[in-house]
């Protein structure tokens, strides 16, 4: 079996020239010297984070930044998803104003994916843009959404309709947070991480499988070399497709039929709780296509057991998920890119799947179908 190893800086470049770097570290004790690399020892820095973060690491962060900025401002929003919207945006733009923030002044997006999408988006809109830095802490925040630029926040009950491109300065990943991370926050984490093996890494999802009690027993140096796997797989990515014109949105396997669910749901699901069952049913379609084997299928499905990710949901009408797929920011001319698998670890864009798969898959989902 192919083994995965440890990093402590990937080089993210755009158009052959660094753009910007990911640091990997087991403490928050580098992040002082980083930011002062990027210049901002005599900038003013605007710590953007929500009521759980602030309560675990905003101390810690402070006090490590308090010699590193000529002044430091803290916006705290309260945690959730129902919260990442325009107004909140408009409550950072006010703070920014009366502290007096200009274009080379930083944001730092302290928290989970919720945190860093609002910070980069009001970075990417603040007098047309101004630097941040993600601090991303959690699971999915380290693999997934603090790479890549892509930020915004959610319109009415419509997930990031509302965004922008905008690449951040720096991403610092303490990944000694993990340790800390409760279970639930945990396997969220996992249900975007298991993408990056389905659809295009076989080896690493393997490697997944085979390391799956030492993952469930947070052992750091396997955190380490999975984290600094998803952070290569997404770079590679985003390198050649900065602004999902094309492979780029191979990343969005098991999201389609996710973000339905999650918004139906009114979010009371977490994200990569949704995306597991959005895996599950673009893996049941992939399989009914006779692209991957019996085998293959039901141990994509039971594997969101072994890390605490739901096979199935109730509350909602299949017909009403199809539906609000249709709603999806991911439509092409009309017609719904979706993710499948012309293997396991290869996936492709495919944009024929009819609505009857997609509710013979939705259903297969649906306890109470």
């Amino acid at each position: 079996m192919k083994e995965f190893s440890t990093e402590s800086k990937i080089t993210v470049q755009t158009e052959g020239n660094s753009a910007y770097d990911i640091l990997l570290r087991d403490s928050f004790a580098d992040l002082p010297s980083a930011l002062r690399e990027l210049g901002c020892g005599s900038r003013r820095i605007c710590i953007v984070t929500d009521s759980n973060v602030s309560a675990r690491y905003l101390s810690e962060i402070k006090a490590l930044l308090a010699e590193s900025c000529s002044s430091l401002e803290v916006f705290e929003f309260e945690a959730g998803e129902q919260n990442k919207t325009l107004e909140t945006v408009q409550q950072l733009y006010e703070t920014l104003i009366l502290g007096g923030f200009d274009r080379k002044d930083c944001l730092l997006a302290l928290g989970g994916g919720v945190v860093g999408d609002l910070t980069g988006y009001a970075a990417a809109t603040y007098l047309r843009g101004i630097r941040f830095v993600q601090v991303p802490t959690t699971l999915l925040a380290q693999i997934d959404s603090s790479i890549g630029g892509k930020t915004g926040v959610d319109f009415l009950q419509y997930k990031n309709m509302v965004g922008a491109f905008h690449q951040p300065a720096l991403v610092y990943i303490n990944v000694s947070v993990l340790s800390t991370l409760p279970s639930r926050q945990f396997a969220n984490g996992m249900g975007e991480l298991l993408k990056y093996g389905i659809s295009l890494d076989a080896d690493f999802y393997e490697w997944t499988l085979e390391h799956m009690e030492e993952i469930e027993e947070r052992k750091n140096i396997v955190l380490s070399a999975m984290v600094t796997r998803c952070c290569q797989l997404k770079k590679e990515i985003v390198q050649r497709d900065p602004n999902e014109k094309g492979e780029r949105a191979l990343l969005n396997f098991g999201h389609t039929i996710g973000h339905a669910i999650e918004k139906l749901k009114n979010f009371t699901l977490l994200h990569g709780e949704c995306v597991s069952l959005g895996i599950v049913a673009a893996a049941y379609i992939s399989w009914q296509r006779g692209m991957i084997k019996d085998d293959e299928f039901y141990e994509i499905r039971d594997m969101n057991v072994g890390f605490g990710l739901p096979i199935s949901f109730d509350g909602l009408s299949s017909p009403d998920v199809i539906s609000a797929t249709k709603k999806d920011k991911k439509m092409d001319a009309g017609k719904i890119r979706f993710i499948l698998l012309k293997k396991l670890g290869q996936a492709y864009i495919e944009t024929d799947v009819t609505d009857r798969e997609m509710l013979d898959a939705v259903n297969y989902l649906n306890a109470g179908a």
